[in-house]
């Protein structure tokens, strides 16, 4: 979400109830999480901000998407560590490549971060697999769950926005065209979800059992599964980022066709001038791009719609998705290393 879609009371709203959950899930890892587990935190992470980057179309529609990837962290770590974990994601991609709004963070860590790891992770897809789950189970568990929690998402959006009383976006109109799309994109993060699973399946099924038996020790990956993760990573970053969809989101698309414009003026008073400035001096790669004169795109940005044309080859993308990858490989690490278990003195 952009800030144009945000009033400073929800917002901050949103803020304060992230932060909370935050700090509900901060004490939840410091009880649970242990050396074992920094290094996949932090590579998922970074996993995660590169596949945001990609947005795929969705045929007939004009529109694209891109995964959330709540519920693949949530299935991997655990939902308290997954919910940080996305937030690091988010707080990277606003204050370093000014892609959702500041006063908007914190209704984006709550619809991509609360919904799939505390409600479609334990009530749908835990119920789903079972205790002992085999690759069919873990896919259909996958793909119910990442639709469940993309369609709660989409709707907090509609929420927020309308809450806040900025735009000229009637509740059922924004409703109606926002779940929809935001279904096939679930159906989309689900199947991509369900083939990242049956890779660790195959791996160290080990994982997929103890993430539903929260009982049992956490296992440490293997480094072959680590430097999997974080190759796909870079190469999703450093190069399939090219190939992104030139198509509008599935947000921007529902807000055109409700007002004729993908994205909405911010308001020129209050709070909203300080905050654009504040993003604007703190973003490396703005949109995804080499700082400087912006050049001329079919897409909204360098990520999320460089070209349809597979011929595109763009380094600057290619330096964003990186950097980007290896920032959040590093905030998230170090958000597990601060919060890991330590044995108790003697």
């Amino acid at each position: 979400m952009a800030d144009a879609l945000v009033s400073p009371a929800v917002g901050g709203t949103m803020w304060a109830v992230s932060a909370g959950a935050i700090a509900y899930c901060s004490a939840k890892v410091r009880a649970e999480v242990d050396d074992r587990k920094i290094p996949l935190m932090g590579v998922l992470g970074a996993f995660i901000f590169a596949v945001q980057m990609i947005n795929f179309s969705i045929p007939g529609t004009g529109s694209s998407g891109h995964l959330g990837g709540g519920l693949l962290l949530a299935v991997l770590l655990g939902p308290s560590a997954a919910f940080l974990v996305i937030a690091s994601v988010l707080v990277v991609q606003a204050l370093f490549f000014a892609d959702g709004g500041l006063l908007a963070l914190g209704c984006n860590i709550f619809n991509l971060g609360f919904f799939p790891a505390f409600i479609a992770y334990p009530l749908i897809y835990k119920n789903i697999a079972g205790t002992q789950p085999g690759r069919t189970r873990l896919a259909v568990a996958a793909i119910v769950a990442a639709v469940a929690g993309l369609q709660l998402g989409s709707f907090g959006v509609v929420l927020e926005t309308t809450l806040s009383g900025l735009s000229s976006l009637p509740f059922n109109s924004f409703l109606v065209l926002m779940q929809p799309i935001h279904l096939a994109i679930g159906i989309v993060e689900g199947l991509v979800t369900a083939a990242v699973l049956s890779f660790v399946y195959k791996a160290r099924p080990e994982m997929l059992v103890v993430s539903i038996a929260a009982s049992q020790p956490t296992p440490r990956p293997a480094r072959a599964l680590l430097l999997g993760f974080l190759a796909a990573a870079l190469l999703t970053a450093g190069m399939f980022s090219w190939y992104a969809s030139a198509h509008p989101d599935g947000l921007e698309w529902a807000i055109a066709k409700v007002t004729g414009t993908e994205e909405l003026a911010e308001p020129e008073s209050g709070i909203f001038p300080a905050l654009a400035a504040l993003q604007q001096k703190t973003s490396l790669f703005p949109d995804y791009s080499l700082p400087g004169p912006a050049e001329s795109s079919t897409g909204e940005d360098a990520a999320h719609g460089v070209a349809d044309s597979a011929s595109v080859v763009d380094l600057g993308t290619s330096a964003a998705g990186i950097v980007g990858s290896l920032l959040t490989l590093a905030i998230a690490s170090l958000a597990a290393f601060l919060l890991r278990k330590r044995p108790n003195a003697a």
